[in-house]
Formats: structure tokens, C-alpha cells, sequence
């Protein structure tokens, strides 16, 4: 993955970055920029903008002053939290807890990404959904499971982190085998280790299908997007569908061990 900006409309923007692992192994990630209805701009997620990439959000947003808001989905994505904050500090900062206790000297506003509160500050144009059945904040720091996801209803585009994946091999595999909407593979290690958590999962993969069916575009974190040219028939609540049918043996298993 390299560091570009692609338009998917006339008011969002996917924002593709690098991240290396180990200092090697590019795995990517990403952030969106949407423009709302007042005109004024939301960034989903942070990601530090350098050279060009920086150059067109500027100019899309008068050097950042229309970027009314920075919103942290994911708990576990906080390399580029201090890094956007300080790029774009009039804008207002959202985040998880752990975002909150591990940078508690930045602005945080008190709703927290992951609460009804936060939801209905930006009902008019979003919905945002949490994971069921799974812990949000892992204990485990490895398990990076769960996130805030985002549906943007005028752009009718997703934005998802770990949660739900659009993996698109690089080369030779990537031509072999087509990319797929799947649940990340840490679902098993991040289900609560109790009754019903696996039929709470279920539920809710069936619930995001049904109530973002209109989605026609899927951002993906570490991957890419899913533009609506690569659908081939197959909408993306089918394709979360068919994701959650591939993880039911790992949900049986669950509900085998812990009833």
C-alpha cells in the first residue's frame, strides 16, 4: 500500500497510508476525510500527512480550518494520534479510552467514540456501530479485533479498521486468489469468555448487514477499498453475510465451550 488520497465522492475521501512492521513489512492503514452538509470536514481515524498527501487535504479544507473534528475509531490505533492533533489542533478530538489514558494530556472531548453520546452528536449524517459479543479493549494488546465502525449514509460508504478486513494480495497471489470481506482473524481470541458472547456476535454481524444494506463502498484498514466496479454482483451486506458464515465454526466452538 502507498500513500495516496482517493475521492469515492464528492464529499468522501480515503486516505491510504503506509505503516511498516518492524520497520519492514509495509502492512498499510488509512483514515477518511468527509465532508458534511455544513461544509465543514470530519476526519475518521488519524494518520500523519506529509508532502502531497498533505497539500490536497489542506486545500480541500483552507489549511485545515474546516476540519471540525478528528475521530479515533479503534483503541488500538494510536501511532498518529498525537502526530494528526498537532497538525490540525483547532479541530475537535474524539477517542476511545484507551486513547484518553494513554494520551491524557490532548484535548479530549468527553464523549466517548464508542457511546450513544458520541452517536447522536453525528446522527444527521453517520451511524456508527460496535462490535457485540467481543471485548472492545482487549487486555490482550496483540488482539486488535474490535473498532467503531462508520457509515457514512449521503456517501453510503463504510469505514472499518480491523474488524471487518478487504484483504487484496499484492502480485502473482493477488491475481490468483480475489479479495474478500472476511472478520479479522483475531475473532476467536477476542470473543468474551462467556455464555451467549458468540450468539451476540452473530446477531450483530446479521443486524450491520441489515441496517447499512444500501452500503455501496467498503474503506478497510491494513487493505483496500472496495469500490463499487469489484461488487460483481455481490453487495457488500452480502459479502458481511458470507464473512460471518466462515467464522461460524469459530463461533460454534465458542458456544461448545462456554455454552
Amino acid at each position: 500500500m502507498k500513500e495516496e488520497i482517493i475521492a469515492l465522492s464528492e464529499h468522501f475521501w480515503s486516505i491510504r497510508g503506509v505503516f511498516k512492521v518492524a520497520g519492514i513489512l509495509n502492512i498499510g492503514t488509512h483514515a477518511s476525510l468527509v465532508k458534511q452538509k455544513t461544509g465543514k470536514f470530519i476526519l475518521l481515524d488519524a494518520y500523519t500527512l506529509q508532502g502531497e498527501l498533505k497539500s490536497t487535504v489542506d486545500a480541500l479544507t483552507r489549511d485545515g480550518q474546516d476540519i471540525e473534528a478528528i475521530i479515533n475509531l479503534h483503541p488500538f490505533h494510536t501511532v498518529h494520534v498525537r502526530n494528526a492533533h498537532q497538525q490540525y489542533p483547532k479541530a475537535k478530538l474524539y477517542g476511545t479510552q484507551r486513547h484518553l489514558e494513554k494520551f491524557p494530556e490532548l484535548p479530549w472531548q468527553p464523549e466517548l467514540t464508542d457511546s450513544d453520546a458520541f452517536a447522536g452528536l453525528f446522527a444527521d449524517e453517520f451511524e456508527f456501530s460496535v462490535p457485540a459479543g467481543v471485548d472492545f479493549i482487549s487486555h490482550n494488546e496483540h488482539i486488535h479485533f474490535s473498532s467503531v465502525l462508520a457509515y457514512h449514509k449521503p456517501s453510503r460508504i463504510i469505514h472499518a479498521d480491523d474488524t471487518l478486513m478487504y484483504l487484496q494480495l499484492p502480485g502473482l497471489l493477488g491475481k490468483l486468489k480475489k479479495p474478500e470481506v472476511t472478520f479479522h482473524l483475531t475473532l476467536a481470541s477476542a470473543l468474551q469468555k462467556r455464555p451467549l458472547a458468540a450468539q451476540e456476535f452473530r446477531a450483530w454481524a446479521v443486524q450491520l448487514a441489515a441496517q447499512w444494506q444500501d452500503a455501496e463502498q467498503l474503506c478497510a484498514a491494513h487493505s483496500a477499498v472496495l469500490l463499487p466496479d469489484a461488487l460483481q454482483g455481490r453487495s457488500i451486506p452480502s459479502r458481511i453475510q458470507t464473512a460471518l458464515a466462515k467464522v461460524e465454526k469459530v463461533l460454534l466452538r465458542h458456544e461448545q465451550k462456554y455454552g
